[in-house]
């Protein structure tokens, strides 16, 4: 019920979307009595669309999120894994075109890629199923492994887990997969901005994990878009992690409600 609801209901509350019925909706009401309700929620919704547009209100979302952990330290050693987490590859255009389609945030196969070469003693996961709300038959996971290979890292070397539809079964499924010993390091790859989210869920689980924080999307908090549509997509992913901060929390899988780094 929770994959359905932030499929449905969470898709809905982001601010494009949620703006966008709105003034549909002042729309529809200009043929009816209450035309007069109707052209307010029109204004209001154009008036709030600009101010995601081009306020720093994406910016402001999204640097608080990245600004959340540090870049991992590297000199505590080698770690003994890498996770690193769906969400780059769009497997039902990878199916379409018969050959791997990275559609947003390569930096975290990039990053993984980079770490495995590193560290090649490190057990390397890649997590991610599909996240449709209909099932299909195309996962992230079965185009992870041309990726990898094309940069540098064999086939045989990756450990795949594809039936995940969110990052609570990105976290549940991999620890099952992997079975982490006390002691053990792992580092979880991922945007910064999704890291929090994360990070809190992979406790929950009872994976201990340190933060390897990657695909930067801003870089100081008051920064004003020049595109309507770049605003636009901050606004949108910074909200959306906020509203699953706070979903998760209130719904028990995450202890805090903003997951950050842990002093060892």
């Amino acid at each position: 019920m929770f994959f359905v609801l932030s499929k449905t209901l969470g898709i809905m509350l982001l601010p494009v979307n949620f703006l966008l019925g709105i003034g549909l909706i002042g729309v529809i009401l200009l043929l009816t009595r209450f035309a007069a309700l109707g052209r307010r929620l029109m204004a209001a919704s154009l008036l709030l669309l600009v101010v995601c547009a081009f306020s720093p209100l994406g910016n402001v979302l999204l640097y608080a999120l990245e600004q959340r952990f540090p870049p991992w330290d590297a000199s505590r050693g080698a770690p003994d894994g890498i996770i690193v987490l769906g969400g780059s590859i769009e497997p039902d255009l990878s199916i379409a075109h018969g050959m791997p389609v990275v559609h947003s945030a390569p930096d975290r196969i990039i990053a993984a890629a980079a770490l495995a070469r590193k560290f090649p003693n490190a057990r390397l996961v890649f997590t991610g199923g599909s996240a449709n709300l209909i099932s299909n038959d195309a996962r992230e996971a079965d185009f992870a492994g041309d990726i990898f290979e094309s940069l540098g890292i064999p086939k045989s070397r990756l450990i795949i887990e594809r039936r995940s539809r969110n990052t609570v079964e990105n976290a549940e499924f991999s620890k099952a997969l992997v079975n982490p010993k006390p002691g053990e390091r792992w580092l979880l790859v991922t945007s910064g901005y999704h890291m929090p989210r994360s990070v809190g869920l992979f406790r929950k689980a009872g994976f201990d994990v340190e933060a390897y924080p990657v695909d930067w999307r801003v870089s100081k908090a008051f920064g004003f878009a020049t595109l309507a549509a770049e605003g636009l997509v901050r606004t949108d992913l910074g909200m959306r992690e906020w509203i699953g901060l706070v979903a998760y929390h209130l719904a028990g899988k995450t202890d805090d409600w903003l997951p950050g780094p842990v002093t060892h």
